[in-house]
Parts: C-alpha cells; sequence; structure tokens
C-alpha cells in the first residue's frame, strides 16, 4: 500500500463515557470497517520552542496555526517507520504533511540535522528545513501516546472515524521510545474524531443524535500543556 503523505480534511471531536462508546461503536461497525492495524498505539513526540510558542499561539484560537512533531505506531525499533509531521490548519481546515523514514534514519537527523540524501531534495523536507531556521530552538518537548481504532468507509476514502483511549504524556524522558508516562485526562473514556472534508453520511448523524452524542473540545497537546507541562506557573496567578 502507498504511503500517503498529504492530507488535507476537517476534524471534529466528541468525548464519549466508556457505556456511550461501547453502544456507539457496536452500532457504527454495522457500517464502518476497522482497519487492518486493529486497536494500535501511536507516540507523537510533540516540538516546540523554549517560550513554547507554538503550543501557546494554538490556544489563542487563531485562523492559522501549525505544529511539528514525530510520529510512530508503537514503539519504534531502528527499522521502523516513523514520520516528521508538519500540521497546519487554516480556517477550520487540517493540513497535514509528513515524511517516512526509519527510525535510525530520524536518530540521526536528531543528532546532526540532515536528512537522508534521497529525501533532502522533497517539498516536505524543505518545508521542515525552512522551520528549524526559522525557529532555532525548536526541540522536543512532550510524548503523547494512546491506543487508536480506526474506521474507514469502503466507498468513501474522505471520510474516517477515530477512537483514542488512555491518553498518556511522558515529560520527563522526552523521547519517541521513552515510557507512556501518566493519564493526561483521567476523567476522559474515549475520544472520538471525525476526519471529513463534506457532510456526514445521513446514517452517521442519525447515530449521533440516538446516542445523545455532543461535540467536544480537546487537544492532546493543549491539555498536557494547561494541566501539567507549566503547571507550577499556576501557584503564582493572583
Amino acid at each position: 500500500m502507498k504511503l500517503k503523505k498529504v492530507f488535507q480534511r476537517k476534524e471534529t471531536k466528541y468525548l464519549f463515557t466508556q457505556q456511550q462508546f461501547d453502544a456507539f461503536f457496536n452500532e457504527l461497525q454495522h457500517y464502518m470497517t476497522v482497519d487492518q492495524y486493529g486497536l494500535h498505539t501511536i507516540r507523537s513526540l510533540y516540538y516546540d520552542t523554549d517560550n513554547d510558542h507554538f503550543i501557546r499561539h494554538s490556544m489563542d484560537k487563531p485562523q492559522y496555526k501549525e505544529k511539528f512533531r514525530i510520529r510512530s505506531y508503537g514503539t519504534p525499533t531502528d527499522d521502523s517507520l516513523v514520520f516528521l509531521e508538519i500540521k497546519k490548519k487554516v480556517k477550520g481546515i487540517v493540513y497535514k504533511r509528513r515524511l517516512p523514514l526509519t527510525y535510525l534514519d530520524y536518530q540521526r537527523w536528531e543528532q546532526t540535522g540532515v536528512l537522508p540524501s534521497e529525501l533532502q531534495h522533497t517539498q516536505i523536507a524543505q518545508e521542515i528545513n525552512w522551520l528549524f531556521l526559522k525557529h532555532t530552538d525548536l526541540a522536543p518537548k512532550v510524548l503523547i501516546s494512546y491506543d487508536r481504532l480506526s474506521l474507514f468507509l469502503e466507498d468513501d476514502d474522505d471520510f474516517r472515524v477515530t477512537f483514542d483511549q488512555n491518553i498518556r504524556y511522558q515529560a520527563n524522558q522526552v523521547a519517541l521510545a521513552a515510557s507512556r508516562g501518566e493519564l493526561v485526562a483521567p476523567e476522559l473514556d474515549v475520544l472520538m474524531e471525525v476526519k471529513a472534508m463534506g457532510a456526514y453520511p445521513l446514517w452517521f448523524v442519525e447515530l449521533l443524535t440516538k446516542y445523545h452524542v455532543q461535540k467536544g473540545s480537546f487537544s492532546k497537546y493543549a491539555q498536557t500543556y494547561q494541566r501539567y507541562l507549566f503547571k507550577e506557573e499556576l501557584f503564582y496567578v493572583v
């Protein structure tokens, strides 16, 4: 299967209790199919500047925002693929561009700043290089991991639904292969994200109504930042 490197879509989030999820997910499988990976773990290593420019800007909810992260599926080994990702959001539309390379090549890039020769002149590599030239202090800040189920429609590649559970963060050992750390939001059972460019299928709207599912606002990085990364600052606010 050819790796997809460029994504464009809207992403809408919904918060579930475990009981609500169990019933909703069982019925959803009448219409959608769990992808080939089944329940799998995603690990995202977020980069930011010394003054946390990217997450602070994002939390202001601007018309344009971006982030840079390294993503792996499961704990990486030297020859497993990881992805250097630039994710932008412009007026509600999410644009994601990613560069695949082995974990060993990523480690070399992290030490030297040099990508493998076959990737250096690609458009995405140039965008990443420009980002690091613009923000010379860009560095790993937090690892966020979670267990995901992803479902798709056989006849519509533009409509996907994902469910994330056990969302955890690790800020002490900031590395892609670090331990998964602690729960970000113990009160949250399941986070659903709907990724679509057009209108939802009617049957999906009916499911949302049937199970009283409401939109929610939950950014994994923002929640981690607000709750833990700079928690000590809260004690000095009058």
